[in-house]
């Protein structure tokens, strides 16, 4: 296997620079006007030089190409200074630093990334969306395969632990700035080179990918990239998604079933929830890549729900299909529930490659 391009080369220190330019915009004493940030100047300016719109001819010396900045040691040091995302998003190292929304998922930090002291890095989102480690790496030893596709992969903690089980990961995520967190984190913890990180929606890459016919035999024709596994984590709806937090129900001897099932009520949560479309919708974009899905969902998200994703009622010529639903709990919380099917069903490996 080649070599591969790294997709967002520099897109961490593009954002880093515009990022300072903002939060140094002051008022000009003289004038009386803001200076505006170097991506607002971008979006006014057009191709127009600088020194033009400045009512300034323009210098000889501005037509010299600029110097390329040097890269910055970071949270990664040296070697892997192409990788750092220091500087994007605050890393946090005591609680007095965090915001108070954030103080019960920094109590878990080590949880999330075991080397997070190292230099891991989350913005806001990622906080309370990412997947925690040990869970991570269960699913991804479910997983296991020779390329899969992270349809979310936010700050990269799926990412991660299935880059150390499949020969190849694709990466997507629509924010750059979390798609330059997890390569910062995929760097840290040395498996930057087995993932290709793309700036992109699922969706527009599902139905691009679906354009190219499949193997024909045929070496002259593009071909539809073989992809065997979709693992689907999509946003949601933020941490207000439930209410409470269930716990693994231990009810004292002599109490009624009524009683246990008690300890572990909470609101049910639908599919139709889902972003960036109804749960059901995605899962069927899913399925147009691969038979072979799986699908991290809320703890409380509703069975029947998830039964329905596949047909009821058996189809002639088709083989019947499990679904099979696996519960991640972190010591006496449960956390998510992920839900495989096709070939990742236990007792039905035959149909991963069908």
């Amino acid at each position: 296997m080649g070599k591969r391009k790294n997709n967002i080369s520099g897109l961490s220190r593009f954002l880093l620079e515009a990022k300072r330019e903002e939060s140094t915009t002051q008022s000009d004493p003289t004038s009386g006007h803001e200076r505006h940030s170097t991506i607002s100047s971008f979006e006014n300016m057009g191709d127009t030089p600088i020194s033009q719109q400045n009512g300034v001819p323009p210098d000889a010396s501005e037509s010299r190409p600029a110097k390329k900045p040097r890269l910055q040691t970071g949270l990664l040091g040296e070697g892997l200074e192409k990788y750092d995302a220091t500087g994007l998003v605050p890393f946090y190292t005591e609680a007095s630093q965090v915001p108070e929304n954030l103080q019960k998922y920094f109590s878990q930090r080590e949880r999330f990334f075991s080397l997070y002291s190292s230099g891991c890095l989350l913005d806001e989102e990622g906080w309370y969306s990412v997947t925690p480690e040990r869970v991570a790496d269960q699913i991804a030893e479910r997983c296991r395969c020779d390329v899969i596709l992270d349809a979310f992969c936010g700050v990269g903690g799926n990412a991660i632990a299935f880059a150390r089980t499949c020969e190849r990961v694709i990466a997507l995520d629509v924010s750059p700035v979390r798609l330059a967190l997890a390569r910062h984190n995929a760097a840290l913890y040395g498996v930057q080179d087995r993932i290709e990180f793309i700036l992109g929606d699922f969706l527009s890459f599902a139905r691009t990918l679906q354009g190219f016919p499949r193997s024909d035999g045929d070496a002259k024709k593009a071909r539809r990239r073989k992809i065997d596994v979709v693992f689907l984590s999509p946003p949601w709806g933020g941490p207000s998604y439930i209410a409470g937090s269930p716990t693994k129900p231990s009810a004292p001897s002599g109490s009624s079933s009524g009683d246990a099932a008690a300890v572990d009520a909470h609101a049910e949560f639908n599919l139709s929830g889902i972003r960036p479309i109804h749960g059901r919708d995605l899962f069927e974009v899913a399925r147009g890549i691969t038979k072979n899905i799986a699908y991290f969902l809320p703890r409380n998200t509703s069975l029947a729900e998830i039964s329905s994703l596949l047909p009821q009622s058996p189809t002639e010529g088709i083989t019947p299909e499990n679904i099979e639903v696996e519960e991640e709990w972190m010591g006496s919380k449960l956390k998510a529930l992920t839900c495989y099917f096709g070939g990742l069903v236990a007792g039905q490996e035959a149909q991963f490659d069908s």
